[in-house]
């Protein structure tokens, strides 16, 4: 019987500012923190890690970030509509979330962090600097921006947004980062929204040499954790998907170029996205 870690599934919190909590001794891994938090006009939230490094990323609403004695305004309609901007914050900095009283809105936004030495400063990484690329093709067709990922520089922390058509998957062929198969070692958090949001996602988590084999139905604003194999997910056919990735694992400085395993049972259709497609009607009846 395959054992299924329903940990490894978050949904969100209604009840209070934090939405997702991932740590490592909630998750049962190493290196990745990472939370969703909705602040409403007038409440703050503070943060000061001594050995990890920071990273910011706006979802909706409007709020204030101060980083030790750096201040920045983040703000985002949706993540449908605009790309972000991100701070960036090294260890033992103070870190202050703030929404104005008269933000007219909750401030939602991700906060993430991993092990660190402190390589680089205090900063704002705007979409200019981020690197846009359209991968994959037929029914996993997909736009990924790195929003902190190479060549942007941090010490661990790896982020993604990827937006996924409805109706057609991500991650194909299959990959995997859990330091086997000659892969990376890495967490990751997969942080889901849908548009509309009455859909849903499925993932998988999964490894045929062992007896591991997760899926799960993840909705709006709800999250998925990646501990270990391969994995992919796909979007229903009446919603778009985003995700955000955060990711932190053995992949240090520019190490993290490092790409993952894939599954080479799939990979062939990397090489012909169209090929043995089929045309409907499949079978007939005799005439």
């Amino acid at each position: 019987m395959r054992h299924v870690d329903m940990g490894h599934h978050r949904a969100r919190v209604l009840e209070g500012s934090v939405r997702i909590d991932v740590t490592p001794a909630n998750a049962g891994w190493d290196f990745l923190s990472f939370a969703v938090l909705e602040l409403q006009p007038g409440q703050s939230h503070r943060a000061q890690l001594d050995g990890e490094e920071t990273a910011i990323v706006p979802l909706s609403g409007a709020g204030i970030v101060t980083a030790d004695h750096e201040t920045f305004a983040l703000s985002r309609t949706s993540v449908f509509e605009q790309m972000p901007c991100i701070v960036y914050a090294p260890p033992k900095t103070a870190i202050t979330v703030t929404v104005a009283d008269d933000a007219g809105g909750p401030f939602e936004f991700a906060i993430g962090s991993a092990p660190a030495e402190g390589k680089y400063p205090i900063r704002l990484i705007e979409p200019t600097q981020m690197r846009q690329e359209l991968r994959g093709g037929g029914q996993a067709y997909r736009h990924v921006n790195h929003v902190l990922a190479p060549p942007i520089d941090a010490e661990r922390l790896i982020l993604y947004e990827v937006y996924v058509p409805r109706g057609t998957w991500s991650g194909w062929a299959p990959h995997c980062h859990d330091g086997r198969d000659g892969s990376p070692y890495l967490e990751e958090v997969y942080y889901f929204r849908l548009d509309p949001g009455n859909g849903f996602v499925m993932q998988r988590n999964w490894r045929d040499d062992e007896n591991f084999d997760e899926m799960f139905a993840a909705r709006d604003g709800e999250a998925v954790l990646v501990t270990k194999g391969y994995h992919s997910s796909v979007a229903c056919p009446t919603s778009h998907m985003m995700f955000l990735n955060y990711l932190a694992g053995e992949l240090y400085d520019t190490e993290r170029r490092t790409p993952p395993c894939f599954d080479a049972e799939f990979t062939w259709i990397h090489d012909n996205w169209d090929l043995n497609a089929w045309e409907l009607p499949v079978v007939q009846v005799p005439t």
